[in-house]
Protein backbone atom coordinates (compact mmCIF):
# COMPACT_ATOMS: atom_id res chain seq x y z
CA UNK A 1 0.00 0.00 0.00
CA UNK A 2 3.02 2.62 0.56
CA UNK A 3 3.80 2.60 -3.14
CA UNK A 4 0.29 2.66 -4.11
CA UNK A 5 -0.27 6.06 -1.41
CA UNK A 6 3.57 7.31 -3.16
CA UNK A 7 2.34 7.33 -6.77
CA UNK A 8 -1.19 8.34 -6.11
CA UNK A 9 0.21 11.18 -3.29
CA UNK A 10 2.73 12.14 -6.13
CA UNK A 11 0.79 12.22 -8.81
CA UNK A 12 -2.28 14.39 -6.75
CA UNK A 13 0.57 16.92 -5.52
CA UNK A 14 1.81 17.21 -9.43
CA UNK A 15 -2.35 19.16 -10.02
CA UNK A 16 -1.46 21.02 -6.21
CA UNK A 17 -4.43 18.85 -5.08
CA UNK A 18 -4.54 17.23 -1.25
CA UNK A 19 -3.90 13.63 -0.47
CA UNK A 20 -6.77 13.62 1.89
CA UNK A 21 -7.95 10.74 4.45
CA UNK A 22 -11.39 10.06 1.59
CA UNK A 23 -9.26 9.84 -1.05
CA UNK A 24 -6.22 7.58 0.46
CA UNK A 25 -9.58 5.62 1.41
CA UNK A 26 -10.56 5.28 -1.61
CA UNK A 27 -7.46 4.78 -3.47
CA UNK A 28 -7.14 1.32 -1.03
CA UNK A 29 -10.48 0.11 -1.61
CA UNK A 30 -9.93 0.59 -5.18
CA UNK A 31 -6.81 -1.34 -4.53
CA UNK A 32 -7.86 -4.16 -2.89
CA UNK A 33 -10.88 -4.93 -5.08
CA UNK A 34 -9.22 -6.81 -8.20
CA UNK A 35 -12.16 -5.47 -10.11
CA UNK A 36 -13.75 -2.27 -10.99
CA UNK A 37 -16.00 -0.94 -9.25
CA UNK A 38 -19.56 1.14 -8.99
CA UNK A 39 -20.15 4.24 -7.06
CA UNK A 40 -22.67 2.65 -4.85
CA UNK A 41 -20.04 -0.42 -4.33
CA UNK A 42 -17.54 2.37 -3.30
CA UNK A 43 -19.47 4.64 -1.35
CA UNK A 44 -20.62 0.58 0.58
CA UNK A 45 -17.09 -0.38 1.10
CA UNK A 46 -15.55 3.20 2.38
CA UNK A 47 -18.87 4.42 3.94
CA UNK A 48 -18.26 7.84 2.89
CA UNK A 49 -21.24 10.05 2.05
CA UNK A 50 -22.24 9.49 -1.95
CA UNK A 51 -21.34 13.07 -3.06
CA UNK A 52 -17.58 12.78 -1.25
CA UNK A 53 -16.98 9.32 -3.14
CA UNK A 54 -18.36 11.20 -6.70
CA UNK A 55 -16.72 14.21 -6.01
CA UNK A 56 -12.95 11.97 -5.33
CA UNK A 57 -13.95 10.22 -7.79
CA UNK A 58 -14.16 13.05 -10.49
CA UNK A 59 -10.23 14.46 -9.01
CA UNK A 60 -8.88 10.91 -9.27
CA UNK A 61 -10.39 10.71 -12.99
CA UNK A 62 -9.03 14.76 -13.64
CA UNK A 63 -5.34 13.58 -12.49
CA UNK A 64 -5.39 10.62 -14.11
CA UNK A 65 -5.52 8.30 -10.41
CA UNK A 66 -8.50 6.13 -12.08
CA UNK A 67 -9.77 5.19 -15.41
CA UNK A 68 -13.53 5.26 -15.62
CA UNK A 69 -15.09 1.99 -17.70
CA UNK A 70 -18.49 2.68 -18.94
CA UNK A 71 -20.41 0.89 -21.68
CA UNK A 72 -24.22 2.35 -19.96
CA UNK A 73 -24.64 5.17 -18.01
CA UNK A 74 -25.75 3.04 -15.61
CA UNK A 75 -22.91 0.66 -15.71
CA UNK A 76 -19.78 2.88 -14.98
CA UNK A 77 -16.86 1.35 -13.25
CA UNK A 78 -13.84 2.50 -12.13
CA UNK A 79 -10.50 1.15 -11.31
CA UNK A 80 -7.10 2.42 -10.45
CA UNK A 81 -5.18 3.36 -14.11
CA UNK A 82 -2.35 1.10 -15.16
CA UNK A 83 0.39 3.25 -14.42
CA UNK A 84 -0.75 3.60 -10.24
CA UNK A 85 -1.07 -0.26 -10.15
CA UNK A 86 1.70 -0.96 -12.99
CA UNK A 87 -0.46 -4.00 -13.65
CA UNK A 88 -1.40 -4.23 -17.25
CA UNK A 89 -4.81 -5.99 -18.08
CA UNK A 90 -8.04 -6.52 -20.13
CA UNK A 91 -11.96 -6.75 -19.48
CA UNK A 92 -14.51 -8.80 -19.90
CA UNK A 93 -17.39 -7.15 -19.97
CA UNK A 94 -21.19 -8.70 -19.67
CA UNK A 95 -23.29 -6.55 -21.48
CA UNK A 96 -26.33 -7.72 -19.60
CA UNK A 97 -26.01 -6.56 -15.84
CA UNK A 98 -22.53 -4.18 -16.34
CA UNK A 99 -19.96 -6.53 -14.76
CA UNK A 100 -16.61 -6.15 -15.13
CA UNK A 101 -14.05 -8.84 -14.68
CA UNK A 102 -10.14 -7.91 -14.98
CA UNK A 103 -8.45 -10.62 -17.22
CA UNK A 104 -4.94 -10.65 -17.79
CA UNK A 105 -3.02 -12.87 -21.26
CA UNK A 106 -0.25 -14.94 -21.00
CA UNK A 107 3.07 -13.05 -22.20
CA UNK A 108 2.74 -14.55 -25.88
CA UNK A 109 -1.15 -13.52 -26.18
CA UNK A 110 -0.05 -10.16 -25.22
CA UNK A 111 2.76 -10.08 -28.05
CA UNK A 112 0.46 -11.35 -30.33
CA UNK A 113 -2.24 -8.65 -29.08
CA UNK A 114 1.05 -5.87 -29.46
CA UNK A 115 1.43 -7.16 -33.09
CA UNK A 116 -2.41 -6.80 -34.17
CA UNK A 117 -2.32 -3.14 -33.09
CA UNK A 118 0.69 -2.42 -34.51
CA UNK A 119 -0.30 -3.82 -37.84
CA UNK A 120 -3.60 -1.67 -37.56
CA UNK A 121 -1.51 1.76 -36.92
CA UNK A 122 0.27 1.19 -39.25
CA UNK A 123 -2.09 0.96 -41.52
CA UNK A 124 -3.71 3.87 -40.30
CA UNK A 125 -0.50 5.34 -39.81
CA UNK A 126 -1.30 5.47 -35.94
CA UNK A 127 1.42 6.19 -33.60
CA UNK A 128 0.55 3.59 -30.27
CA UNK A 129 0.72 4.71 -26.62
CA UNK A 130 -0.55 2.01 -25.33
CA UNK A 131 -4.10 -0.21 -25.00
CA UNK A 132 -6.75 -1.15 -23.44
CA UNK A 133 -8.91 -4.42 -25.14
CA UNK A 134 -12.51 -4.45 -23.26
CA UNK A 135 -14.18 -7.96 -24.50
CA UNK A 136 -17.96 -7.68 -24.67
CA UNK A 137 -20.31 -10.49 -23.78
CA UNK A 138 -22.48 -12.52 -21.23
CA UNK A 139 -21.03 -13.58 -17.77
CA UNK A 140 -22.07 -17.34 -16.38
CA UNK A 141 -24.68 -15.59 -13.91
CA UNK A 142 -26.59 -13.70 -17.10
CA UNK A 143 -25.93 -16.59 -20.00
Amino acid sequence: MDRLHDRVGRRLASRRVRYSRQRRELAEVLAAAGRPLTTAELVARTGLPQSSVYRNLATFEQVGVVDRIAFAADHARFELAEDVTARHHHHLVCTVCGAVEDTVMNTRQERSLRRIIAALATAGAFEVDGHRLDVLGTCRVCA
